[in-house]
């Protein structure tokens, strides 16, 4: 039985909760993950002002792996990963709780990395940062020392996608692509060399799961979204996005919907397309037109 076993129930944690918390006896391990792909937000967001004890910790550098052919934001290097979270004063019996900007991928792909690595609790402050001043939260530019702590990294604990299983999942069970409808029918990609999806994935776009301030939708309204997609209690389930941090933001859902974890492609499509081999498939899903990556370049 963990100490926080009665504060944490779900992957989620709101704002009274977490103040709360922070006023405990044993509050948990707070970690500032603002990102940004254009590199605007994080460090220096922090500087400004962050959550009191919060550490930051860096999505890119910190708890992924150098980007490459395995995609922009590969698994870590176990070893590295351990140092970074031990860094951050994480014990093995920590409640940490993890937050973000606002709209939560950033906070996803951390709860899913402290996930995979063996830790069990886990939370997102839903709403982020944004959401934590909103709601009149302490907030300091203080800079905390904390002592090292002693967690152990065990890589297993989500399931994980690589590129073929991907592809089978998509024919076999439904791969979900978490990405705007523009880049998944292919009429648009600003990031990637090549635009389309994996063949047979369905769109299942982030901001379908979140209402107007970035919040998880209720669990009903979780589920309801994912039945429309045909995902039910004991339907195999993966996710992917443009590099995995939006798609851990689809697994969270599920998580929070209640139903098991959808798998994560973790190189998703920046993975995907550095294989000209690999097929590519465009259009909206029910009408679909599927070449090569190979024969687009």
């Amino acid at each position: 039985m963990n100490v926080y076993d009665d504060a944490v129930s779900g992957p989620l944690v709101n704002t009274n909760q977490l103040a709360t918390a922070l006023h405990s006896r044993r509050p948990p391990v707070v970690l500032d993950v603002r990102w940004s792909l254009t590199g605007l937000v994080g460090r220096e967001a922090y500087d400004v002002g962050h959550v009191p004890g919060a550490i930051f910790v860096d999505l890119d550098r910190q708890l992924c792996g150098p980007p490459g052919t395995a995609g922009r934001h590969p698994l870590p290097d176990p070893a590295a990963l351990e140092q970074v979270l031990r860094q951050a004063g994480i014990h093995h019996d920590d409640w940490v709780v993890i937050y973000d900007a606002g709209d939560g991928a950033a906070a996803a792909r951390a709860w899913w990395t402290l996930r995979w690595a063996g830790l069990t609790s886990v939370s997102v402050l839903d709403g982020g940062y944004a959401a934590w001043v909103a709601s009149g939260g302490d907030v300091t530019q203080q800079v905390p020392s904390p002592e090292p702590g002693d967690v152990t990294v065990r890589p297993g604990g989500m399931p994980v996608l690589d590129a073929a299983d991907a592809a089978a999942l998509a024919g076999s069970g439904i791969l979900l692509d978490a990405r705007t409808p523009q880049r998944y029918s292919g009429q648009m990609e600003p990031i990637d060399p090549v635009a389309g999806h994996i063949p047979g994935a369905v769109n299942l776009p982030m901001g379908e799961l979140v209402d107007a301030d970035g919040r998880l939708l209720p669990a009903d309204q979780l589920r309801e979204c994912f039945a429309r997609v045909g995902v039910r209690e004991g339907t195999r389930v993966g996710a992917y996005c443009g590099s995995g941090v939006t798609a851990a933001h689809t697994v969270l859902a599920s998580v929070a919907a209640g139903l098991e974890p959808a798998a994560l492609y973790v190189g998703s499509w920046s993975e995907w397309v550095a294989d000209p081999r690999r097929p590519i498939a465009t259009g909206s899903g029910e009408q679909t037109t599927e070449t090569s990556s190979q024969e687009d370049s």
